[in-house]
């Protein structure tokens, strides 16, 4: 979806918002942003949880991948 209201514009209607509204603006937008997170972290997760499963990858320590790199 294209952005079709440039960021000053937003800034410039939210400068007519009342406290109240400003507050309220401010909230959903934090929340849908932590929405947002968790629904890339938990994508990440189930990438992740694939590759193990087909032997992409592996389990180790920090020190089993420094000598897996020295190879």
């Amino acid at each position: 979806m294209k952005a079709t209201t440039t960021f000053n514009e937003v800034l410039e209607s939210i400068a007519a918002f009342s406290e109240e509204e400003i507050e309220m603006f401010l909230e959903i937008v934090e929340k849908r942003l932590i929405e947002d997170k968790r629904e890339r972290l938990a994508k990440s997760i189930r990438n992740a949880r694939k590759e193990f499963a087909s032997g992409k990858t592996r389990k180790g320590t920090v020190d089993d991948f420094i000598k897996e790199m020295g190879r």
